[in-house]
């Protein structure tokens, strides 16, 4: 009995739940904010600020953490749950909480206010297909013509601004990519959480005190393409990896998703242009922006509303270049305001009238069937 006893006491142990416990204690003043599913995020402004967003609102809290020690305290907590830490020569980084919540933090000297901290919270069943039309952040015949984008292996980037809604529409939509298929998600810190049986989450690491160990997005990225992945789909194009990924989408790993922030689907293209260019391999603006227009396939364009909600504002297939090596794009929906409505909160994502290339390729697949929405874009072109 007492050798039976012992594998039982064993399995109690999970040093995750112990973690989270301890940070549940250190976060004690927010975390009445942490576990209330309509704040979004909790915005601590050193130990005697804390602010949040609930219903699309910035509301200034009485919480307090006890002394600038504790919330100290409190972080280094935190970074020890990811593995990572704060030193003087890096004094902000992005971590996440158990939850799988983002967080941000910011030190002194570059915080005047002291230590900060931003969380941004995720919920953890995601959005229902039905409740997004529902509540108007994207229309039936969008999220149809999104879902059969994805099954064709189309390659999506998913533009807007802070807090527009991005990670969030990735996470739902990605919910249509076949579940055999093999996904590689690489992140700074991870935030997707994809419902599909075959995803391999890659992390990103920063230096340790003497810069050594440093794994950045653009190795994590070479480095899956040995991964023998069907998809790839990166968190967030920062820097000299657009590159890579646009290298890699031409050369037959179709169906990648990724996100930017970008406020228009042609300052989407503008902005990977310019951090390809950042990259150590030189190569011609032609030759860029050709590659740039053949990678990507669709922009879906995000944004935020005084109402707080988040919708998708404009879905637009991106075209060839033309024979002056400018973008093309063709907006395939568009946010329309109704006759006499003022506020863009009022509008509705509409068809343009444009009918896609992709829509005979579904047609090729004898997908039609399965979209009925979508029986407009099979008209002939005429």
């Amino acid at each position: 009995m007492v050798e039976d006893a012992k594998p039982a006491a064993a399995e109690l142990i999970d040093p995750s739940t112990i973690f989270a416990k301890t940070l549940r204690s250190f976060f004690a003043p927010v975390q009445h904010y942490l576990d209330d599913p309509s704040v979004v995020e909790v915005m601590i402004n050193g130990p005697e600020e804390v602010y949040v967003e609930q219903r699309g609102q910035l509301t200034l809290t009485d919480a307090r953490f006890p002394s600038e020690d504790a919330l100290v305290a409190a972080i280094r907590n935190l970074l020890q749950f990811v593995g990572k830490r704060l030193t003087d020569d890096r004094p902000m980084i992005d971590a996440r909480m158990p939850d799988g919540s983002r967080v941000h933090v910011a030190m002194p000297p570059c915080s005047r206010k002291g230590p900060c901290i931003t969380i941004r919270k995720f919920k953890k069943e995601g959005f229902d297909f039905d409740y997004m039309v529902q509540c108007g952040t994207i229309s039936q015949m969008a999220l149809d013509y999104l879902r059969i984008s994805i099954q064709c292996e189309k390659n999506l980037v998913f533009a807007g601004g802070t807090s527009s809604g991005k990670t969030t529409l990735l996470n739902t939509l990605g919910n249509f990519i076949p579940a055999h298929e093999r996904i590689v998600v690489i992140e700074e810190s991870s935030e997707l959480q994809l419902k599909l049986p075959h995803v391999l989450q890659l992390e990103t690491r920063g230096p340790d005190r003497y810069g050594r160990g440093e794994v950045t997005i653009r190795e994590l990225f070479r480095n899956s393409l040995r991964m023998r992945p069907d998809r790839i789909i990166v968190g967030e194009v920062r820097g000299g990896e657009a590159l890579d990924l646009i290298q890699a989408l031409t050369s037959g790993h179709g169906g990648s998703m990724s996100t930017m922030h970008a406020d228009t689907p042609i300052d989407t293209l503008n902005r990977i242009e310019t951090m390809a260019l950042m990259s150590d391999v030189a190569i011609p603006l032609n030759a860029l922006r050709t590659q740039i227009a053949s990678s990507i396939d669709i922009v879906v364009q995000m944004s935020r509303f005084r109402d707080a909600s988040r919708r998708v504002v404009q879905i637009s297939e991106v075209l060839p270049v033309d024979e002056n090596y400018r973008y093309r794009l063709e907006d395939v929906f568009v946010m329309k305001l109704p006759e006499g409505g003022r506020k863009l909160e009022e509008g509705a994502l509409q068809w343009t009238g444009h009918r896609p290339a992709l829509m005979d390729e579904v047609q090729g697949r004898m997908m039609a069937q399965e979209t009925e929405s979508l029986a407009p874009l099979f008209a002939d072109r005429s």
